[in-house]
């Protein structure tokens, strides 16, 4: 959520900064004038409260001198009526500001490239080099029926489309790159491990911007008012909603959940295999710094990213996105996108991003500066990384000719010392 006093003492810069990301502007208007007529009626209430207790005052010096306060008390009783018709505007007003302010979105950051769409975005650096192949390579449908790594129409029959199955071969394998992630976050990059719950409240989802934006993205258990979790940036960091953090910042966590999100795909394509799908597992990063340092930890939270896929030798590109591009809540984003010769094509498959102090302030995050004033940190989270898609990648750019796929080195002992996955019989 924005600051309304940003929002009152610099419209222009809110504004201008809405607009890059073609975002409506009359949100922030609305929001504007109410806070406007908050403040009036606030003013208005105060300055009648004021006569009331003056009056009251006078009523009761008139009563000691034996005096009748008959049509004071009427004054008293007609000032008190305005009182509560004005507490009752003020509520509402105050009601429509929050529901306005929940939906306006934060403001780009000035540096990104300024574009209406992913056509704008800009290629930061790449890792690797594209596979070359003596024979024409096999997409990741082919390669997983060969290699009896999933069942996806029994995932139909079981839940629908986008739940994919995983057996045999591709569960371990999947299973053997949390491990991997989480590994390597916790013990090389000085990441906590949660292990949080995969549904949250309405208050969680608000948290982090999801709500009211992208409630019908998401899966939502009315009778209960839970919401299965769109990623575990959710959970993870409404880990310190409502805190003041008296430890020492940064803070660092890292999480393993399942994701679940209704958006993911329509009928093509893009539906085929898992490559677009309602349900996915995903290794999470989530940081809570300091406002000064929170652009270095974006772009360290990057290259802790990037190590997951240097590890296992994959070949990658980094995006900043534009100011059309960018999540709802994020005001800079890199995403890491995989080569999947299969597909010709890329697959994002982590999103990095800082959001200032805009889910902080919605979540009442704060810490002690040195002074020792409270003060609203930053957050940030990425994906460290994303499943399936990353299972794509390593199938298709590692595949050989005999319809093979070698295991990166990394993985194989969490894969009891197999090196290769190998066709079915």
């Amino acid at each position: 959520m924005l600051d309304i006093k940003r929002i009152r003492e610099n419209f222009d810069e809110v504004a201008e900064g809405l607009s890059r990301r073609g975002a409506e502007i009359a949100l922030a208007e609305t929001a504007r004038d109410l806070d406007a007529k908050r403040r009036a009626i606030v003013v208005q209430a105060d300055d009648l409260k004021t006569q009331r207790n003056a009056r009251s005052k006078e009523i009761g010096a008139l009563k000691k001198a034996g005096q009748n306060t008959d049509a004071i008390q009427a004054d008293v009783r007609l000032i008190g009526e305005q009182i509560t018709a004005l507490d009752e505007e003020l509520r509402q007003t105050e009601e429509a500001l929050e529901t306005a302010m929940l939906r306006i979105p934060n403001v780009p950051c000035k540096t990104i490239p300024t574009g209406a769409d992913a056509t704008a975005n800009r290629v930061v650096r790449s890792w690797g080099s594209t596979p070359s192949f003596t024979f024409k390579p096999l997409d990741h449908i082919a390669l997983g029926e060969k290699l009896g790594l999933f069942d996806l129409p029994r995932g139909v029959k079981i839940t629908g489309s986008g739940f994919p199955l995983m057996k045999g071969a591709g569960s371990k394998l999947q299973r053997a790159l949390v491990q991997y992630m989480l590994d390597l976050h916790t013990e090389k990059h000085g990441y906590t491990e949660l292990l949080p719950p995969f549904v949250v409240n309405s208050a969680s989802m608000r948290g982090t911007g999801q709500l009211p934006k992208m409630a019908e993205d998401m899966y939502h258990c009315e009778i209960d008012d839970l919401w299965l979790i769109p990623t575990a940036e959710v959970p993870v960091t409404n880990y310190h909603r409502d805190e003041i953090l008296e430890c020492k910042l940064p803070i660092y966590l890292t999480a393993y959940t399942p994701c679940f999100r209704r958006e993911a795909g329509s009928a093509g394509k893009d539906t085929r295999g898992i490559l677009r799908v309602h349900q996915f597992d995903k290794v999470e990063m989530v940081k809570f710094v300091e406002p000064e340092t929170s652009y270095d930890e974006l772009e360290s939270l990057v290259v802790n990213a990037e190590a997951v896929l240097q590890g296992l030798g994959l070949h990658y590109r980094i995006l900043e996105l534009c100011s059309g591009d960018i999540s709802f809540s994020a005001a800079k984003c890199y995403d890491i996108e995989l080569w999947a010769p299969g597909q010709q094509g890329w697959l994002e498959v982590s999103s990095c991003s800082n959001f200032e102090d805009f889910q902080a302030r919605r979540l009442n995050c704060k810490y002690r500066d040195a002074t020792g004033k409270a003060r609203l940190v930053h957050t940030l989270n990425g994906s460290g990384v994303a499943l399936p898609r990353l299972v794509i990648a390593i199938l298709e750019q590692l595949q050989q000719e005999d319809g093979s796929v070698l295991l990166p080195e990394v993985l194989r002992s969490y894969m009891r010392g197999l090196e290769k996955l190998t066709p079915l019989a």
